[in-house]
């Protein structure tokens, strides 16, 4: 049985990513693969061009992922880890990638594709698009209900020598003795 069948059969005829049912291929899934099942997914076309060109990436078509993460296939596994991985700027797929868990092994291979620079890294940004580094001041541009805190952290509050998150969408400060994660949405770079 060649590696096509093989996919085409565990797949049930549908992308194992988005489980379209048009313009199905194989994708091996690099690096070191060597062209077998195991290291090959069967995807779509639409899949494929947007893992290949993430100028073309559509946030909404990855949705999918919801579903196809939790796939027992490796191969399956890595590609939608990476995908997430690529999206979590969007909010959702951080979350999704907070509950997916990979063996050791299946980690470090959906890892191994990630570039030698960081130039993927997304930047964490404030309100008016000015990146953020570890260690900037900011200050508040609205009040902040702190839950669990007990108070309110109001607007033009400045956070001294924040700290960068996993998730470039959150910043860690220190405010009134309590250290918490604040939304670089409401935050303004102080200069």
């Amino acid at each position: 049985m060649t590696t096509e069948q093989t996919l085409q059969e565990r797949s049930g005829s549908k992308c194992e990513l988005c489980s379209s049912t048009s313009n199905l291929g194989v994708y091996e899934v690099p690096p070191n693969s060597d062209g077998s099942a195991e290291k090959s997914i069967y995807i779509c076309n639409v899949c494929r061009g947007q893992i290949n060109d993430e100028e073309s990436l559509d946030a909404n078509h990855w949705r999918c992922l919801n579903d196809s993460m939790w796939n027992i296939e490796p191969a399956v596994q890595v590609m939608a880890w990476r995908m997430l991985n690529r999206l979590r700027a969007e909010g959702w797929p951080q979350d999704l990638l907070d509950m997916l868990y990979l063996e050791p092994e299946v980690q470090a291979w959906a890892e191994a594709e990630m570039d030698e620079d960081d130039d993927d890294t997304i930047p964490t940004k404030d309100s008016n698009g000015t990146v953020l580094e570890a260690g900037d001041a900011v200050t508040l541009i609205k009040d902040l209900v702190v839950k669990g805190a007990g108070f309110t952290a109001k607007r033009g509050t400045v956070v001294k020598n924040i700290s960068l998150t996993d998730n470039p969408l959150h910043i860690e400060g220190r405010i009134n003795g309590t250290r918490i994660v604040l939304v670089s949405d409401y935050l303004k770079k102080v200069t």
